[in-house]
């Protein structure tokens, strides 16, 4: 199947991944439904402006559930190709024990709870055969944490990581699900000094969808389309 005439939801569309995302979504013919949080002018309105037919932007803050709701209720069913959930926020970079009840609770719902309560309420609009991805890390990978530092944030994509296998194991679609690492990309999160560029990155994430389109269950992979260990 070719990608002409194929529309994807990119939660978290207003810059770095998501933005470049829903470039790369743009560049491949497919229609593309973007969310924003605030109500600030972004790079998502300028590619909206530059493609009024074929990009529509969408507000939600993922962490209130009233508003996963009126988006789906603006959504037809089984209307998406593609939902793709990019959403994450880090922390200062100190032992889980010197962080503040605040931090750790924010950090915990936009990374962790927030994305699954939105697969959750939106897996719905997605064809049968179409696909599910979530932005995780290689950081929430239990098995590759031979270095720690970023403790906080390592945990909230372990405990996403948990929740969507918890999620995949009682659903009863078989739509694909896919746990996606982008690499080490420079963006906030990802700093300065990161090898790939959201232009590097993205091609290669929509790449790995691409190829694992119509497989049905959970995967956990890395832009390149290489299992990343639990």
């Amino acid at each position: 199947m070719t990608d002409a005439a194929r529309r994807a939801l990119v939660v978290g569309a207003s810059r770095n991944l998501g933005l470049g995302l829903a470039r790369e979504l743009l560049t491949r013919g497919w229609d593309v439904v973007g969310t924003v949080r605030g109500g600030r002018r972004t790079g998502l309105h300028e590619l909206a402006d530059a493609h009024p037919a074929r990009v529509r932007i969408e507000r939600l803050d993922t962490t209130v559930p009233a508003e996963i709701d009126r988006l789906r209720d603006r959504l037809d069913p089984a209307s998406l190709d593609l939902l793709f959930v990019n959403a994450g926020i880090t922390d200062a970079d100190v032992p889980a024990a010197e962080v503040g009840d605040d931090v750790f609770t924010r950090v915990m719902l936009t990374n962790a709870l927030a994305p699954v309560r939105v697969v959750e309420r939106l897996a719905d609009r997605v064809t049968p055969q179409g696909t599910v991805a979530v932005m995780s890390s290689r950081q929430g990978s239990i098995s590759l944490n031979e270095r720690g530092g970023h403790e906080v944030y390592r945990a909230s994509k372990s405990a996403l990581n948990q929740l969507v296998r918890s999620y995949d194991a009682r659903r009863t679609d078989r739509r694909t699900l896919l746990l996606v690492h982008p690499g080490w990309v420079q963006t906030e999160l990802g700093g300065d000094g990161a090898p790939l560029t959201v232009e590097q990155s993205a091609p290669g994430i929509l790449d790995m969808i691409g190829k694992h389109t119509g497989d049905g269950g959970l995967q956990f992979r890395n832009h390149l389309g290489e299992v990343v260990p639990w």
